[in-house]
């Protein structure tokens, strides 16, 4: 039979890859539920919810996220709502007998000035970064609430961190958008309006990882489908969850003169370095990850390209 499997946020840019890797995979017996159908904040709701639906397996992709301004702006909706739907959701799978689980959090729960790369062990050993604590104090409860209900209740339920990702279905708000939607929607602006230049913050040195979003819901099944004997291996009761990212790292300015080229813009890119460089680099280790026989697939040009093309789809359909 095949197993039932609930995707939380199947609509969100994580939670839509993992439906769609699953259904390439041949599974054809996915739940999901859009926000008005499901409130997950609704702890009667999330109950009477896994009490009819005989949930197997859940991918725990749902979440409230947000740039710096949305995080600085409603650090209260950040905390409260996280933790309100994880705690639900991890509940009322385990009352209903659901074993396998997996959640996803955020690279961002790892101090701000750990160590590079940032290795799993790193979690709680330093300062968070102030301007997103509340979602990552959040996202590390999940991680906890996950591994206690392990080992008072023996359940199986494991938890990934993805590094910055971006692919179909991202979000092009002009502000409260990541860097690589942001950087994509100024650079095809500056091209259809013919501007000579594009002026990008900061100095450009600043390194980060990025990932496709379709690479981090293939990692995401690979993990949940690890035998447990595999997957304990690599990690402790107390320190369960697992880095997703590619290990490969690149300069914000090299990022822009790729997504310039991938674009098709000829003018002159420029930095402006009066505006903050933020942490000077942020890269995961994923050797565990790669020691349960995973790697990412997608270079970041090509994944740039399937993403630029996707928003021109996006941009001509809303047309």
């Amino acid at each position: 039979m095949d197993k039932r499997i609930y995707v939380a946020g199947h609509r969100g840019l994580v939670g839509s890859a993992i439906v769609r890797t699953l259904q390439q995979m041949g599974h054809s017996n996915i739940v999901t539920r859009t926000h008005a159908e499901l409130d997950l904040k609704d702890q009667a709701q999330v109950r009477d919810f896994f009490k009819d639906e005989n949930i197997d397996e859940v991918y725990m992709a749902a979440a409230k996220v947000g740039g710096i301004h949305a995080n600085n702006v409603y650090p209260a909706e950040f905390i409260y709502d996280n933790m309100m739907v994880q705690s639900n959701v991890v509940h009322e799978a385990w009352r209903n007998g659901v074993q396998k689980l997996l959640f996803l959090g955020s690279s961002c729960i790892y101090p701000r000035m750990a160590p590079q790369p940032i290795k799993e062990e790193y979690l709680m050993a330093g300062m968070l970064e102030p301007t997103n604590e509340p979602y990552a104090m959040a996202k590390i409860a999940g991680i906890k609430l996950c591994e206690s209900y392990n080992r008072q209740y023996g359940t199986d339920y494991r938890s990934v961190m993805p590094t910055n990702l971006y692919g179909p279905g991202d979000n092009y708000h002009p502000e409260n958008s990541h860097v690589i939607p942001a950087l994509l929607r100024r650079f095809h602006l500056a091209k259809i309006n013919g501007d000579e230049e594009v002026v990008i913050w900061g100095s450009g040195t600043p390194m980060r990882e990025f990932m496709f979003v379709n690479d981090m819901a293939a990692a995401s099944v690979h993990v949940m489908q690890l035998s447990k004997d595999v997957y304990d291996q690599q990690t402790t009761p107390m320190q369960t969850h697992i880095n997703v990212g590619t290990g490969v790292d690149t300069t914000i300015g090299d990022l822009a003169r790729l997504i310039g080229k991938v674009v098709g813009f000829s003018g002159r890119i420029s930095f402006d370095t009066s505006k903050p460089d933020g942490t000077p680099r942020k890269l995961l280790d994923v050797s565990k990850l790669k020691a349960l026989g995973w790697s990412a697939q997608m270079s970041l040009e090509q994944g740039l390209e399937v993403t630029y093309a996707d928003y021109a789809k996006e941009l001509a359909a809303a047309a």
